[in-house]
């Protein structure tokens, strides 16, 4: 290597994405954010372009040709889910480098190298959608991650889905109206209660991750004293321990053995309200987890990874 090479991460999401350039001591040289690369909801043409507008933009910041990236990490969503489509996210970043000197894999590969600087360990990701991935002596493993249709328990998306879910009973009278109620009709100016049904299901409904974005109302009205929405964020701590135990155990955790956990995603952003029943959880499930603060953000830690599968591959060109 040179001086001048360099090493891109890349960390797709399903609101956002975002790319870090960094040297070979791991010095920031450039981020950038750009849209969503959730495919199944803009297309592969919209990931490429994403891809695109972002390494450009890096490397214009850095002052840098593409030439100096030496290798690239690309964790983006839903990779791995869908063969076909899979192997297409694959053949994205040649397109947008002119070489191959990268790999691919899902977004969930982010969270744990930026949260645990890619040693061994769990991650736990709660951002739009809801998985858990981690390694452990050269194996790795992931859970939930399913999507919003029937899974991403503990995510910002499931916590909003919850929220209306709960806001749809007090409409009814099947819950006691509470905090949540008056929450969401305030801060989403609504003049009836079934005006909502327009934001979620009309010409002009919500993005996914404009969906999840309801997770924020849910946490004002926990914060406020709402029951149900507090019980919903407990609820969302407990399902995000089970993600977390399932994979102590497929990983080969033995008892005793320290389970080095983090967490990411912006479901998080809730503080105490996410963390606290998750601990409490995670204690019940093993005494042998360690809760460890993220050490570093996602795209920060792809671009780390870029760099160990360099170093471990060997490769000079």
């Amino acid at each position: 290597m040179t001086a001048s090479d360099c090493f891109l991460g890349v960390d797709g999401g399903g609101t956002k994405t975002r790319f870090a350039l960094i040297d070979a001591e791991g010095r920031v040289l450039a981020q950038a954010q750009h849209g969503t690369t959730y495919h199944p909801q803009v297309g592969f043409e919209a990931v490429r372009e994403i891809l695109t507008a972002g390494v450009r933009q890096v490397l214009q910041e850095a002052g840098l040709p593409g030439a100096t990236i030496r290798y690239a990490f690309f964790g983006l969503p839903a990779y791995g889910e869908d063969r076909h489509a899979t192997s297409l996210l694959q053949a994205i970043p040649h397109a947008v480098l002119g070489h191959d000197r990268y790999a691919c894999d899902n977004d969930m590969v982010c969270g744990w190298a930026g949260s645990l600087a890619c040693s061994d360990g769990i991650n736990i990701i709660a951002g739009t959608g809801s998985m858990g991935y981690g390694q452990r002596q050269g194996a790795a493993a992931r859970a939930g991650g399913w999507g919003e249709a029937f899974s991403d328990e503990g995510s910002a998306y499931w916590i909003a889905a919850q929220g209306l879910n709960a806001y749809s009973r007090m409409s009814d009278g099947r819950l006691p109206r509470g905090t949540l109620h008056a929450v969401f009709n305030a801060e989403l100016a609504l003049e009836q209660d079934l005006d909502i049904c327009a934001r979620v299901y009309g010409e002009q409904a919500y993005s996914r991750g404009d969906f999840a974005k309801l997770s924020l109302l849910v946490a004002k009205a926990a914060r406020l004293g709402d029951a149900v929405a507090g019980r919903i964020y407990s609820q969302a701590g407990n399902e995000l321990a089970l993600i977390a135990d399932a994979l102590r155990r497929s990983l080969g955790f033995t008892d005793g053995e320290i389970v080095p956990l983090s967490y990411s995603g912006g479901a998080f952003s809730a503080g105490d309200l996410l963390l606290i029943p998750f601990k409490e959880s995670l204690r019940s499930a093993s005494p042998d987890f360690e809760l460890r603060a993220p050490l570093h953000e996602p795209h920060y830690g792809a671009a780390m990874y870029a760099a160990k599968l360099f170093r471990r591959s060997g490769k000079s060109r």
